[in-house]
């Protein structure tokens, strides 16, 4: 933990300012500040480690001579060799050194390859020609930090080494900066669809039992990692606006009357309001507003038709609509699985997108495995909650080491 004087932020691996129940992030001027203050307290005193690259022995331990005592120093005398290192050892290098012209692989093919696994680390390149179409390459393909040409003086390698050591600190800084702010707006996320589903004792659990089913259908639809974790948030927050809904129509235990009937329905458009100014949320807001719009127009709150919803509506609508058949509510038990997936075909085409009911209905089998155990089948699919164990597991190996 360290207090920004200039800021007045004080950083603790979570910091982030909370206004009404929401995440607001930093300003890029707070946020830049903050990280420069962090990044000029000292946190550790591990050497960096550093990768040099040479078939030449002679260059090889020239080089390790040249940086012995500043950092941990591993060597390889081949490309093939040097993948095999970083292989086993890349998460510890911050840096490599190669030298181009080397036997079976060059040292633009390998460091591309380095690139594929481990973009991160820095990457200086030495050779003997000024090859401009092998630098382009190499900066292009490898994100390649600097070229020396050789013959070079030591302190032109040591003053580069030094300066991409900086940067990569900068970078790795930044990185736990942003994790550390993802982390905490997903736990906010997680602990408001837990405020909400405490509200109504009959809906307990809702909100994560129409995230699961989301994510089983949206899965099978070839979503990239990155769409399927806005469902998963969408699927928590999909109610966020009945928040604002009185308690007595929430919980009222008979059947609502018109008048409360078009009070529940605002939840929809209250839910787009309380979250559409979140950035990272901007999207996610139009699928809270959608999701009781149906295929054939006669939903809420606008009467979109078909593809005019939104997908991630689309798909939110089915899970939600199967959770409300399946659950028991104040004015009436809740309908067996069965029945339920019949009324999903039933509604194909007229309340539900066709294409996604009959993905929905022909995986009822891994719909109802995941309704006998929700919580247990939500941990294995979640993205959410497996960045945030992975979160806190790096900041438990942290604070041991």
């Amino acid at each position: 933990m360290f207090f920004c004087k200039k800021t007045g932020i004080i950083l603790n691996r979570n910091y982030s300012e909370i206004k009404e129940g929401l995440i607001v992030g930093l300003s890029d001027t707070l946020l830049k500040e903050s990280i420069d203050t962090f990044i000029n307290n000292d946190m550790t005193d591990t050497k960096p480690t550093i990768l040099i690259v040479d078939d030449e022995i002679n260059n090889l331990q020239l080089l390790k001579r040249t940086f012995r005592g500043s950092y941990n120093i591993l060597t390889a005398s081949n490309g093939y060799e040097a993948l095999d290192v970083v292989a086993k050892e890349g998460d510890a290098i911050s840096l490599i050194v190669s030298d181009q012209k080397m036997p079976q692989m060059e040292g633009t093919e390998f460091l591309k390859k380095v690139n594929e696994t481990h973009p991160d680390i820095i990457k200086i390149l030495l050779t003997g020609h000024q090859d401009s179409d092998i630098i382009v390459s190499a900066i292009n393909d490898c994100q390649l930090y600097q070229y020396i040409l050789k013959p070079f003086e030591p302190e032109e390698l040591k003053v580069a080494v030094s300066n991409g050591l900086k940067k990569y600190e900068l970078s790795s800084r930044k990185t736990l900066i942003m994790k550390d702010l993802k982390e905490l707006f997903y736990k906010t996320i997680k602990s408001i669809s837990c405020a909400l589903d405490a509200k109504d004792p009959y809906t307990h659990g809702h909100s994560l039992r129409v995230t699961l089913y989301s994510l089983i259908l949206a899965s099978k639809l070839g979503l990239t990692d990155s769409a399927l974790e806005e469902i998963e948030t969408a699927g928590l927050l999909h109610d966020i606006g009945k928040i604002g809904i009185p308690q007595a129509i929430l919980c009222k235990q008979a059947k609502l009357t018109d008048e409360e009937f078009e009070i529940m329905k605002d939840h929809t458009c209250r839910g787009e309001k309380m979250i559409k100014n979140v950035k990272k949320l901007h999207a996610v807001a139009s699928w809270l507003k959608s999701h009781h719009e149906r295929w054939d127009g006669r939903g809420y709150p606008c009467g979109l038709k078909g593809t005019e919803i939104p997908l991630f509506a689309r798909v939110i609508a089915i899970a939600d609509t199967y959770d409300a058949m399946t659950s028991t509510r104040p004015y009436r038990k809740a309908l067996p699985h069965e029945v339920a997936i019949q009324e999903i075909k039933r509604c194909a085409g007229m309340q539900f997108d066709p294409e996604l009911a009959e993905i929905f209905v022909a995986h009822e089998a891994e719909i109802k495995a995941a309704k006998e155990n929700p919580e247990e089948y939500y941990e294995k699919l979640s993205f959410l909650q497996k960045y945030i164990n992975s979160a806190e597991a790096m900041l438990h190996l942290n604070q041991q080491t």
